[in-house]
Order: C-alpha cells, then sequence, then structure tokens
C-alpha cells in the first residue's frame, strides 16, 4: 500500500489549494479514502473521508463548507479542494485508506503513511 501526496504549497488567508493523492498496492475503488491533517504541536486530525463510490462524504467541523473531498476510480486518485483557506490550516496533509471494517461514520485508517504535502497559509 503507497500513498503519495501533492499539490501542496503556500496561499494567503482565503486562497485556494488543491491536493492530490496517488494510491496504489491495493484494490482502490473498493475502499473508503481519507484525508488527514498534521499541525506541529496537535494531534493527527481527520479531515474529510469520502467512500468507495463517492457517494458519501464526512468533513471535520473544521474544514466543512471550505473543503471538498473527490475521487477518481479511474485514476485511482483522491483529491482534496480547499478554498477560504485559514492559517490554521497549515499542516502537512495525507491521504490513507479505511481498515477493514471501518465505515465513512465510524473511520480508521490503515497504518501505511506517505510522506505528505505541505500547506502553509500566510500573509
Amino acid at each position: 500500500v503507497q500513498f503519495e501526496e501533492s499539490g501542496g504549497g503556500s496561499a494567503q488567508p482565503g486562497g485556494s489549494l488543491r491536493l492530490t493523492c496517488a494510491a496504489s498496492g491495493f484494490d482502490f475503488g473498493g475502499w473508503i479514502m481519507s484525508w488527514h491533517r498534521h499541525a506541529p504541536g496537535k494531534e493527527r486530525e481527520l479531515v474529510a473521508v469520502i467512500s468507495s463510490l463517492g457517494g458519501t462524504t464526512v468533513y471535520a467541523d473544521s474544514v466543512k463548507g471550505r473543503f471538498t473531498i473527490s475521487r477518481d476510480n479511474a485514476k485511482n486518485t483522491v483529491d482534496l479542494q480547499m478554498n477560504s483557506l485559514v492559517p490554521e490550516d497549515t499542516a502537512m496533509y495525507y491521504c490513507n485508506k479505511a481498515t477493514f471494517g471501518a465505515t465513512v461514520y465510524d473511520y480508521s485508517p490503515t497504518e501505511y503513511w506517505g510522506k505528505g504535502t505541505l500547506v502553509v497559509v500566510a500573509s
């Protein structure tokens, strides 16, 4: 199982970034996927979850209405569109897949993590 995140960078408050995760080593279309973030001095946070066919999404309260998770099962990718960015969104962002038995509402990621992509929001 491998994840390769990209698309991070610097943005000003109110700006936008789009992250992409390329996944491999498993049957991508059969698994719930997720985005997480880890800011310095804070616990890792589950940001968004998307069902295997993309019909159901769940977001952390901190990003609801600003972030959108989507997936392309033909390309084995999951994206995170981030709008109306705020400094508190600054973090390393990672994608992952669900563990066996997890649901979008009772979600657990695997122990596999990619290198992540850094997002910095500052004026």
